[in-house]
């Protein structure tokens, strides 16, 4: 689909319905609820609370990042802001949240499957074996305190079988997402 313009509406959009419009209508052009703006990088450039540049790449950079008045940005676009764009508004006190947090992981989440295809190794692989042997020894030790001592407790059922066969490749994924959005969130909240 080409870009065929922008969208303004005062009271805000229909997200919903401007997405039944394209689908139905191939584009934004025609579209009876808001205004429609030919020039959809000149629409980026209109006063608002919130701009979310979402569909393609580099669209706010050094030729009209000046121009931008949206106190916040959050990108939905893959790089829809580029470095020069990103220190211009970064000076004129624009908070810019990064496409890479704004997307809920997709973008850490498709780089861990980046990193892992060119190698042809599964995550946990390498780390796998040395793992089971601590989680064994971990297992062997509470198992021998509590016969030495008398305690009378045992591990609860299905523990040791968790425990010992570690975490899986989508558990990986999932702690590496969870690692990297929890840092990230950190960032943009002390910015």
């Amino acid at each position: 689909m080409k870009q065929d313009g922008g969208l303004l509406g005062v009271e805000g959009l229909n997200v919903e319905a401007v997405r039944t419009w394209i689908i139905e209508n191939g584009g934004v052009s025609g579209y009876r609820d808001a205004r429609y703006q030919e020039n959809g990088d000149a629409a980026m450039e209109e006063e608002c609370d919130i701009l979310i540049p979402a569909a393609l790449e580099v669209v706010i950079n050094l030729s009209n990042a000046v121009r931008i008045k949206s106190p916040l940005i959050i990108e939905a676009a893959n790089g829809p802001v580029t470095a020069g764009a990103d220190e211009i508004l970064c000076s004129q006190e624009t908070v810019i949240i990064s496409y890479m947090y704004s997307k809920a992981g997709a973008v850490p989440v498709s780089y861990f499957e980046w990193v892992k295809n060119p190698s042809h190794i599964r995550f946990g692989r390498i780390q796998r074996r040395q793992e089971e042997g601590c989680h064994q020894l971990v297992v062997d030790e509470l198992e021998r305190l509590s016969s030495d001592k008398g305690i009378g407790w045992q591990l609860s059922p299905g523990f040791k079988e968790k425990y010992l066969r570690g975490a899986d490749e989508l558990e990986l994924v999932r702690s590496g997402l969870d690692n990297t959005m929890r840092i990230s969130y950190q960032a943009i909240r002390d910015v």
